[in-house]
């Protein structure tokens, strides 16, 4: 049971991640002009998605499960005992955000990382 909490609520997060990253990549389109400063712009934007990520997954305990796209996408059923699903839904959307955070973190680095590489050249 908890694979499948964990399998959609990596889609949930994804599905948004997706839509930022969407954002981004048409923000660093329109900086074109210069690639450095594209760079570096797209590295702050996914930074700020992954300081989103991270408070998302430091609140995702507190916040009630049936009011996440992860509830609507389990088909408003869990299979849980009622009085650990809160702890047990929380507490994977805690980790996946964490580790989606991770991953922008890395992200926002390598393009920091390229910004610096073009600025030097």
């Amino acid at each position: 049971m908890e694979d499948r909490i964990r399998q959609h609520a990596d889609i949930s997060i994804r599905r948004g991640c997706g839509f930022g990253l969407l954002a981004v990549a048409t923000a660093m389109v329109g900086m074109a002009h210069d690639i450095a400063l594209a760079a570096y712009g797209g590295a702050v934007m996914v930074a700020l998605m992954g300081a989103i990520l991270l408070l998302k997954g430091f609140r995702a305990p507190q916040r009630g499960y049936r009011s996440t796209e992860l509830w609507l996408l389990l088909e408003r059923r869990h299979g849980l005992p009622e009085n650990e699903a809160q702890a047990v839904i929380g507490g994977i959307l805690r980790e996946r955000y964490y580790w989606h955070a991770q991953w922008a973190g890395g992200i926002a680095a390598g393009l920091w990382l390229l910004s610096l590489g073009l600025r030097l050249v």
